[in-house]
């Protein structure tokens, strides 16, 4: 059974790098037509998923040997789970009590015209009231935490890779 799963490093890379597209799709879809405002929080785990499928992507391009592989996959890894912690932030936040819950900021256009890059960055990965609110779920699922499960799956299949090339090359 695993040897029909088994195809080349290149190949599961570019599937990482498709699953990306398409959460970055999803996340364009709820924005754009749904109407659902990003937040600061939304906005880090996008870009995490950006960081994610170029790593990704460029380990698929490249087509490397064990030392390359290894190196994409730990890369890909590290950025997925960058991205799993701040969407297990954002789910800690959307269940804290609502006096627990931080204040809502400005928004993020106006922080990132008036406030230090420091400060906008913390903020975007602090994140605020507006992240506390749940606007889609699915199977008792918010979005935040489809996200981390993504994320996680994301970084095992980039360390499988690992795995898989030296068996693939046998």
């Amino acid at each position: 059974m695993l040897k029909l799963l088994r195809f080349n490093a290149r190949t599961w890379f570019f599937l990482g790098f498709l699953g990306c597209v398409f959460l970055l799709a999803m996340g364009a879809y709820f924005q754009f037509i749904d109407g659902l405002d990003p937040c600061p929080l939304c906005i880090s785990q996008r870009i995490a998923i950006l960081l994610t499928g170029l790593v990704f992507f460029s380990a698929a391009i490249h087509n490397p040997g064990q030392a390359g592989v290894t190196a994409y996959a730990v890369s890909g890894a590290v950025t997925a789970l960058c991205g799993a912690a701040i969407s297990t932030r954002h789910v800690w936040i959307q269940h804290l009590p609502a006096d627990k819950v931080p204040e809502c900021g400005p928004g993020l256009e106006y922080v990132l015209q008036n406030f230090p890059l420091f400060e906008t960055v913390k903020l975007m990965l602090s994140g605020t009231g507006d992240c506390a609110k749940v606007d889609w779920t699915m199977l008792g699922l918010s979005m935040p935490a489809w996200t981390m499960i993504a994320f996680l799956m994301l970084a095992i299949l980039s360390l499988l890779q690992i795995w898989n090339y030296k068996e693939t090359v046998r």
